[in-house]
């Protein structure tokens, strides 16, 4: 019979809900407001907050489908669609990003006249509902991927409607309208930088790379340090979800431990020393025991 583990994580749907429902208010309200003033900053902002309304509602669905229990065919449970769902959030927020920058550029050289009193109505409109949203989430932020995404989006948001803000109050105070435009470069300025980390980030998991801040070779030294134990290759770590490393490993020990018993005694040792040194738990530290010599029948040997 297949074994299989519950992984399942807290996912605060709760806050993921509220933040949407504000989120998708906001939505409204630029959007109305877009259309009424003409304001490019207004525009990139209402799509912003599309994607982000989006990417909230993404990060809910995402939310749900982790709590779905390990399987026979999905041994992990559905924990890596946090990553997937955070990954398409911040390839839109890109995007979005890039077009700012884009249509900014072109509407410095010709800037279309922005009622400024407007613009400054719909940014505090924005402002305020984003706030609210970034309360809601803030204590979860760290969680997972998934929550450090909308929470990214929020922020990103809120950030965006000052921008709004201040263009509005330099249009209606000095006349310049290409503040519009260069209010959504900043927006855009804003949203490419933490996007990229976050696309990094996920990326990194998706491709199975080590863990951050997980020592391969420190890791090398600790196995090597418990008795018996003559040498360690096919050294792997990669993580599966936000707090769910894995280890796995081949480790040659004295071939006597398979003739005196002594072998699942050492494996208790391997699993205690990572999960005191490098917070790996016990569960998820795999070791393939081998006798001296036993490498040389395994092809596509690695180090």
């Amino acid at each position: 019979m297949s074994q299989t583990h519950d992984h399942a994580p807290p996912t605060h749907r709760g806050r993921l809900a509220i933040a949407f429902g504000i989120t998708a208010s906001i939505l409204v309200a630029q959007v109305i407001g877009a259309f009424w003033t003409g304001s490019l900053a207004l525009i990139v902002d209402a799509g912003h907050v599309l994607t982000d309304a989006g990417g909230l509602l993404l990060a809910l669905i995402a939310a749900q489908v982790m709590l779905r229990p390990a399987t026979s065919t999905h041994t992990w449970g559905f924990r890596r669609v946090e990553v997937l769902a955070a990954s398409a959030q911040a390839a839109i927020l890109l995007a979005v990003g890039l077009y700012a920058l884009i249509e900014g550029t072109k509407r410095l050289f010709e800037p279309p006249e922005v009622p400024g009193d407007g613009l400054l109505l719909f940014g505090i409109i924005g402002l305020a509902g984003n706030l609210a949203a970034v309360a809601v989430l803030a204590s979860s932020r760290s969680a997972n991927l998934n929550l450090r995404a909308a929470f990214l989006e929020v922020v990103n948001d809120a950030l965006g409607s000052v921008a709004v803000i201040i263009g509005a109050i330099v249009i209606a105070t000095t006349g310049w309208t290409r503040a519009d435009a260069v209010a959504a470069m900043l927006i855009a300025l804003l949203i490419i930088p933490r996007t990229l980390i976050l696309l990094r980030d996920t990326t990194r998991m998706l491709l199975e790379a080590t863990p951050p801040g997980l020592d391969l070779a420190e890791v090398r030294r600790h196995i090597l340090s418990v008795e018996h134990v003559r040498g360690v290759h096919d050294l792997h770590a990669s993580q599966i979800a936000s707090g769910l490393p894995v280890l796995t490993a081949h480790v040659v020990v004295d071939a006597e431990c398979f003739e005196d018993g002594h072998a699942p005694q050492i494996l208790d040792a391997l699993q205690s020393c990572v999960a005191e040194h490098f917070d790996i738990s016990v569960e998820h530290s795999t070791y393939q025991l081998e006798p001296v010599g036993h490498a040389d029948h395994e092809p596509g040997y690695h180090p």
